[in-house]
């Protein structure tokens, strides 16, 4: 068997911000997956770099890929540029937080 993007995401999809109801995935804050022979990587932001749960959600992401990365490290990097913005959140995203076109 071997990793794919879709079982990564699915477990990015399961991790939240405690103090917003949507997942990670859905708010943007993934900016890229690369699997490889050896690892698998991710690059990731947050929405405010004093976000106070950071550490616990870079550790939530690693910890939830590892279950699906069939035994290779998984190593996630955090990353402020380019700054996250609304505009990559999903449309799923906008409309849970009220955040469609009229109010963003």
């Amino acid at each position: 068997m071997t990793v794919t993007r879709d079982a990564i995401i699915n477990e990015i999809k399961k991790v939240y911000d405690p103090e917003i109801p949507v997942n990670i995935w859905d708010l943007g804050l993934i900016y890229d997956i690369a699997i490889n022979q050896d690892s698998v990587y991710i690059e990731m932001t947050f929405t405010s770099p004093t976000c106070p749960m950071m550490e616990d959600i870079l550790d939530q992401v690693k910890t939830n890929v590892e279950t699906v990365s069939e035994g290779k490290p998984v190593n996630v990097k955090l990353v402020w540029d380019p700054a996250w913005d609304l505009s990559r959140m999903s449309d799923a995203a906008r409309v849970e937080l009220d955040l469609t076109e009229q109010g963003w």
